[in-house]
């Protein structure tokens, strides 16, 4: 069986949804489930209504709840007809009615909790997804319909959680029973806490729900429906020149991933790890371009990709009593998991300490706290170029063709990991593109 994840653009109209049933269909042989995003922008839609109801904005709160209304009636009505057409508004009006009624709820408060905001959410995919099976139902199609919220447990960091993985997927298997000639359809970014409150994994979080099935019905493959060629050697909106990458290893995938490239969520390649799962990443728009597949491992050397990342703050720590010293890093680590904030890279020397991060909610408190080891200095408006591929330290001119090729930019930090697989640099935000367009050039031209 396969699992086969469409996102937001895939399925933004009527038109892209049978375009994604069509791709489904040619491959309904191979037992296939269907993972979908909402809409193209009614996420960001039900944020703004959460934004408005903080502010106490009801009449423009409600004029965004119509529009999602709007757009889904409308869509419906453009490839359903008759009792199909029928039984997918009863369907839809009745989640029109429970939004409806939370968004009340939220501009009497003002306020909209982690929580609530997960709940409003949630109905993106719902009502795409349920649009999606009544039109498998209109075209003849055995189509089942999932609601993910039943299978997908996480514990409860709200807006972005994290899945109880063993008991989700026990109820996967339990549950779901993929079999040629029959289409499921289920929602990626949905679940509920152990205590039954709806949560969601974060945005882009479909990516990850799909290689999870994956795994737990231990698919032949996981396919991720986007708007792109595939990955490529880095961002094309920022390199003209940028190529898809044919095979890419689920490790140079993740460090792509974390470090910018938003082609695929950045904890999707867990799951297919363990059980060396394919992941192929297709374009919706370009059945027949290029396409990545990501497998265990590419016997390849060199450079695979660069990708960037924008919003980073680099902390140096500074303190002559790290000399010779044992407990600094300990002390310096624990201030960060205190306030929850992950790290991006680390460099350390005899007497200091520099580190990236690109949540800063906490860096005055992380700061005060930090300050009690050494003297603390904070970069802001910093950007990471990460350089993804094998065996760099293989090559003696690597390096030295990366710091040709970026000749008069600053530098602030640098970081070659063991896993010898990425090489990070640190440089001003304003020259991050310039940079990755310098790199690509030396690379890849």
């Amino acid at each position: 069986m396969i699992v086969m994840k469409f996102g937001g653009t895939s399925v933004q109209s009527a038109q892209y949804m049978d375009k994604a049933i069509d791709i489904a269909v040619s491959q309904i042989d191979r037992a296939p489930v269907l993972i979908s995003s909402a809409m193209s922008k009614i996420t960001d839609t039900f944020v703004d209504i959460t934004q408005c109801a903080e502010r106490g904005e009801k009449d423009k709160a409600f004029s965004l709840y119509d529009q999602i209304v709007s757009r889904h009636e409308s869509t419906a009505g453009e490839f359903l007809t008759g009792t199909t057409l029928e039984a997918s508004l009863k369907h839809i009006r009745a989640l029109f009615e429970e939004i409806k009624a939370f968004v009340t709820g939220l501009v009497m408060l003002k306020e909209c909790s982690p929580r609530s905001s997960d709940a409003l959410l949630s109905f993106g995919e719902l009502l795409s997804t349920t649009l999606l099976y009544y039109r498998a139902n209109q075209r003849g199609i055995n189509a089942e319909l999932l609601d993910s919220r039943d299978l997908v447990v996480t514990d409860n960091s709200f807006t972005y959680a994290s899945p109880v993985i063993d008991q989700t997927y026990r109820n996967i298997k339990n549950h779901v029973q993929p079999v040629p000639g029959k289409l499921i359809i289920g929602q990626g970014f949905i679940a509920r806490t152990g205590e039954g409150a709806v949560s969601t994994l974060g945005r882009g979080g479909s990516d990850y729900t799909a290689t999870i099935f994956g795994a737990a019905l231990k698919a032949d493959e996981v396919q991720i429906w986007t708007d792109v060629d595939g990955i490529m050697t880095s961002d094309p909106r920022i390199v003209d020149r940028a190529r898809t990458i044919d095979y890419i290893s689920y490790a140079e995938a993740a460090e792509l991933a974390y470090f910018g490239a938003k082609v695929v969520h950045p904890s999707t390649i867990q799951p297919a790890t363990e059980l060396g799962i394919p992941v192929l990443v297709k374009n919706t728009m370009n059945l027949d371009g290029k396409y990545t597949s990501i497998i265990s491992t590419v016997e390849q050397s060199g450079l695979r990709a660069i990708a960037g990342k924008k919003g980073i703050t680099l902390i140096n720590i500074t303190s002559s009593r790290m000399l010779n010293a044992y407990g600094f890093l300990q002390k310096i680590f624990s201030t960060f998991a205190r306030f929850k904030t992950p790290v991006d890279l680390i460099a350390t020397s005899e007497v200091s300490v520099s580190m990236t991060i690109d949540n800063t909610s906490a860096l005055e408190e992380i700061v005060g706290s930090l300050q009690e080891t050494g003297k603390v200095h904070v970069e802001h408006e910093k950007g990471i170029i990460c350089l993804v591929g094998q065996d760099f330290w293989k090559d003696s001119l690597f390096v030295s063709r990366v710091f040709k090729a970026l000749s008069g930019i600053p530098i602030r930090m640098i970081s070659l990991g063991s896993s010898d697989i990425n090489l990070s640099l640190v440089v001003p935000q304003k020259m991050l593109h310039n940079s990755i367009q310098k790199l690509h050039n030396e690379f890849f031209t």
